[in-house]
């Protein structure tokens, strides 16, 4: 089963409408997350690709991340509830929802206006050069399964 296309207006703007959705109350349905927190989270995979924020992994993780990891977040099987979550990608704190929200439809809107193309061959921060179609899954079922997670 192929993941809806990220890089498509009109599945970014659905995904925009979901994120719309959401409330600075909305509760969890599964997780530790609160949603504002949730949205600084999904914000992590593009600070990835678009900042210099966080270090890349040295050689030796990064074999370890292609050998154990990368499969699992470019297919297309969607991630279970509790799954396992890389350090970078813990959000503690209180998150400003509004900027968090912003931010995040910010990001995928300009992931949206640059295309598959751009990414196409385009390396990752921790998998190497990826596919279109495995940046597609990285993107859409992150925040597919971060939205159900909140209910939307």
């Amino acid at each position: 089963m192929a993941l809806a296309n990220i890089f498509s207006k009109t599945v970014s703007e659905a995904i925009i409408e979901r994120i719309n959705q959401l409330k600075a109350d909305t509760p969890a349905q599964w997780g530790k997350m609160n949603v504002s927190q949730m949205l600084a989270h999904c914000c992590v995979t593009y600070e990835m690709v678009y900042e210099d924020k966080y270090p890349k992994p040295n050689a030796f993780m990064k074999f370890i991340l292609k050998a154990m990891v990368k499969n699992k977040v470019v297919n297309e099987k969607p991630y279970q509830p509790g799954g396992p979550t890389a350090p970078q990608f813990i959000i503690k704190g209180d998150k400003d929802f509004e900027i968090e929200k912003a931010r995040l439809i910010g990001f995928v809107q300009r992931t949206q206006e640059l295309g598959g193309s751009y990414f196409d061959q385009k390396e990752s921060h921790s998998f190497g050069k990826l596919s279109i179609d495995e940046w597609n899954n990285m993107f859409y079922k992150h925040l597919d399964h971060h939205l159900k997670q909140f209910g939307k």
